[in-house]
């Protein structure tokens, strides 16, 4: 007992840096059944998702948008949302007002 007492607060120190450094990465967007990463170069094409300005930003919206930009990352900006400016071709940003609705999609 006196070892598990010991062994315990620096397994909790780990985990705590575990979940905070996971807090950082980014990752894809939750898709609906059946939906799958993109296919291709991961490179954005803003292009093929014009069509979607306009549109509420529904979890299946934005799913779709992420899927037939070809990208590998999807990153929704909010209204007055501070975004740092990195270009990255492999990030759709997709921006929207403050009634949910998408304004504009973008690449970088």
């Amino acid at each position: 007992m006196h070892i598990l007492r010991r062994a315990i607060p620096p397994l909790l120190a780990v985990s705590g840096v575990a979940l905070m450094l996971s807090a950082c990465t980014a990752s894809a967007p939750v898709a609906g059944e059946g939906a799958t990463k993109p296919e291709g170069s991961g490179t954005c094409v803003a292009e093929n998702v014009q069509w979607a300005v306009g549109q509420e930003a529904t979890q299946a919206t934005m799913g779709r948008v992420w899927r037939e930009s070809g990208a590998g990352l999807i990153r929704p900006i909010g209204p007055k949302q501070a975004v740092r400016m990195d270009y990255r071709r492999d990030r759709v940003n997709v921006k929207l007002d403050a009634e949910n609705i998408i304004t504009e999609v973008t690449c970088g």
